[in-house]
């Protein structure tokens, strides 16, 4: 069995699968450093200071009353809230692994060479009917004459 896992996990395909993983939660983690820490803030800054992780809803006070200045407060007052600011910061987070992906798929695919065309099968005429027939064939499948000589 140890032998059977072993052949797996160093096949080319594992390999490869294995480093694509870690190379993808690193640059995950590249993207949401990008979006929470340089994209956000001055996109919140135009908005009037507003930042994206505190925006949130109520939907049931905790043991202090409403309004919360933070959602770190109203967790710590045990409110439960919708947090719609996280998901915007995770929907950006998204589109920009997905355009990232994509971009770097579209200029490896630029590198690849096509697949060499097969060749076209040698083939001549019928001298009786000019159908196109195989070079090799010896009777015109669409009349039956002789081809050879």
């Amino acid at each position: 069995m140890f032998k059977e896992f072993r052949e797996f996990a160093v096949k080319g395909n594992a390999l490869d699968m294995a480093v694509g993983l870690i190379i993808g939660a690193a640059f995950g983690a590249i993207v949401t450093s990008l979006v929470n820490d340089v994209i956000m803030p001055p996109i919140g800054a135009i908005l009037g200071g507003m930042d994206f992780k505190d925006l949130f809803v109520v939907l049931k006070e905790g043991t202090t009353p409403a309004p919360y200045a933070s959602l770190a407060l109203a967790k710590e007052a045990g409110a439960v809230t919708l947090n719609y600011g996280a998901f915007v910061n995770a929907v950006v987070n998204f589109l920009i692994v997905s355009f990232s992906i994509f971009m770097m798929v579209r200029s490896i695919n630029k590198f690849r060479k096509p697949a060499p065309a097969a060749p076209a099968p040698a083939v001549k005429k019928c001298p009786f009917c000019l159908t196109e027939v195989p070079e090799a064939a010896k009777r015109c499948p669409a009349c039956t004459s002789n081809l050879e000589g």
